[in-house]
């Protein structure tokens, strides 16, 4: 049947959906049968911690917690979201105007640019980089400029290099610490550099730290709003998904600038209707209560990314073992594209990794494995890889 709708041009502009061969080969394995490792998917694996599970039960029963909620967030949320950046960062928020609650974090990244960009914008964006921020900008009809993210600059963009005729046109940057793909991390001397370039070139900065707490061997990733100023140029985005393994749920919030903040309000008040009340109690519980589930998954995933990173290291990968996040950047053997390896990863030996140009041009030799299947599991795909012909 013929397509009987034209689609937005702005759905044109969204690069190809790379990911649909790794789909098709992925159907093909299980067909035939293949025991497959998935390690592509973002997404824990590990249980939500009980004592949130029972919040949300007690709550999701409460009558009171059924109408529309607010889209701003209940004060109480707002003000359990305050609280927690105090304690763990020491950072002095008003939860009445320097804290919004989101759907998730994904939802207020992509809905960021509707406040403020216009068509022709220019939005500073990382590459490689979660995708939401390029579709955002796109949506909003705003022009993406991508920030080359390399090992030799240990994968932090090169703010100095952007050219000065972008810069005149830009609106916004999007910085992402500890970083999704790449599990790179910022010292606050970038910090401090990114808020000052904010300030000089009149940038919305919009800080993704949505993996702040998944962090090992005693490092301890900062809050971008520490810096002095930032509080004027500079949100920040939080995710109780990954965090407290809530990814279903769809709770997050947004913190700082209450002018940035406001824009992004105005935008929610006229398409979503906010966080159901009972999610928000849950999450009240889990930024109050005892951080030990926290801990205690910080230490499965440490588990887990030295099963992979030892293993890989062995046979002669180049792999760095990431100080935060559930990720490993690893680069692919010569001979292969990223594109290339994670199709024979997956079709040879029934192992689900994501090619790095998934996330942008400058993710080409690389892919992206994720830590969200059991140790053992790890291990095995270790050894599969050993021994395979895909081994460097």
């Amino acid at each position: 049947m013929a397509q009987r709708f034209q689609l937005a041009h702005r759905l044109s502009k969204l690069p190809p959906y790379l990911f649909a061969e790794i789909d098709r080969l992925k159907r093909e394995a299980i067909r035939r049968g293949m025991d497959i490792i998935n390690l592509g998917v973002g997404d824990p694996d590990l249980p939500t911690p009980p004592h949130i599970v029972k919040r949300m039960q007690e709550a999701s029963a409460d009558a009171r917690n059924h109408p529309y909620p607010s889209y701003e967030g209940m004060l109480s949320f707002r003000q359990a979201v305050a609280d927690w950046y105090g304690k763990r960062f020491g950072v002095t928020l008003d939860p009445e105007t320097e804290v919004l609650s989101l759907i998730g974090s994904k939802e207020g990244i992509g809905h960021i640019p509707l406040a403020f960009v216009d068509p022709g914008d220019v939005v500073l964006v990382p590459d490689p980089g979660y995708p939401v921020y390029q579709a955002g900008t796109i949506f909003a009809e705003g022009v993406p400029h991508y920030m080359p993210l390399t090992r030799e600059r240990a994968f932090l963009p090169e703010l100095r290099a952007i050219p000065s005729d972008v810069l005149k046109k830009a609106k916004m940057l999007f910085l992402n610490y500890p970083n999704n793909p790449t599990a790179a991390v910022a010292p606050r001397a970038f910090f401090d550099e990114a808020v000052a370039f904010a300030r000089e070139h009149r940038l919305i900065l919009c800080h993704d730290a949505a993996y702040s707490e998944i962090a090992f061997d005693g490092y301890l990733p900062d809050s971008l709003l520490g810096v002095e100023g930032a509080e004027e140029v500079a949100i920040e985005y939080h995710s109780l998904s990954k965090t407290y393994n809530m990814t279903g749920w769809r709770i997050g919030f947004a913190v700082g600038s209450r002018e940035i903040l406001a824009g992004l309000g105005r935008i929610k008040t006229n398409l979503d209707s906010g966080v159901f009340q009972a999610v928000q109690e849950a999450a009240i519980a889990a930024l109050s209560g005892s951080q030990d589930c926290v801990e205690a998954m910080c230490a499965i995933y440490k588990e887990r990314r030295d099963a992979l990173v030892d293993g890989l290291s062995a046979i002669g990968f180049v792999v760095d073992r990431p100080k935060a996040s559930f990720y490993v950047w690893i680069g692919v053997p010569q001979g292969h594209t990223s594109a290339s390896f994670a199709s024979a990863l997956l079709s040879e030996i029934g192992i689900v990794m994501t090619p790095g140009t998934g996330f942008g041009r400058h993710g080409e030799g690389y892919i992206r494995a994720a830590l969200t299947v059991d140790v053992s599991r790890i291990k095995e795909a270790v050894e599969r890889i050993a021994a395979s012909s895909l081994k460097p």
